[in-house]
């Protein structure tokens, strides 16, 4: 028991933190919490986008029910979106994006598509490509989204890609 870093109810060494670990652990939280924040950009942008394309408009109410969250979550949500530049909209009034707004879906589109296809490619049924799709696309890097589109490339092209969605 002479250790002080030994826990002494169960006898078992606490570990000790190396300074340059927990700062790399830090970094790697601090990016997947900006990926958090910038997963609820993407989400409430493409889903704008949607309405626009399929309604010609967006509204609050659309995107409460289409998210399944209250209206006052949607209009803090709008609030912030309008601060950082990506949308515009006046009290009562439909929500439109802004050109910048309209880049962001662009982007976030891409990204789904490149994952989605690669899901696919390695035989991952649509219902749960899909899905996985969805959380999947916030929070890959550009380096890994492009070797994902490379490899898909490669799996569509080859006999790899009979053997990987079960073809003979």
């Amino acid at each position: 028991m002479g250790n002080d870093n030994e826990d002494p109810q169960v006898g078992l060494k606490e570990p000790v933190v190396d300074i340059k670990d927990s700062n790399r652990r830090a970094a790697l939280f601090d990016r997947i919490r900006a990926d958090h924040s910038l997963e609820i950009t993407e989400d409430y942008i493409e889903l704008i986008s949607d309405l626009i394309e399929i309604h010609g408009e967006a509204r609050v109410v659309d995107l409460a029910s289409q998210l399944g969250v209250s209206k006052p979550t949607v209009n803090a949500t709008i609030q912030r979106l309008q601060k950082d530049g990506f949308v515009s909209s006046k009290p009562y009034r439909s929500i439109f994006l802004t050109e910048k707004g309209r880049e962001l879906a662009e982007w976030s589109r891409a990204r789904h598509k490149i994952v989605l296809d690669f899901l696919h490619a390695v035989g991952v049924p649509p219902n749960i490509a899909e899905a996985d799709a969805e959380g999947i696309e916030h929070h890959v890097s550009e380096v890994t989204l492009t070797a994902l589109e490379k490899t898909t490339v490669i799996l569509n092209s080859g006999p790899e890609a009979k053997k990987l969605d079960g073809g003979s």
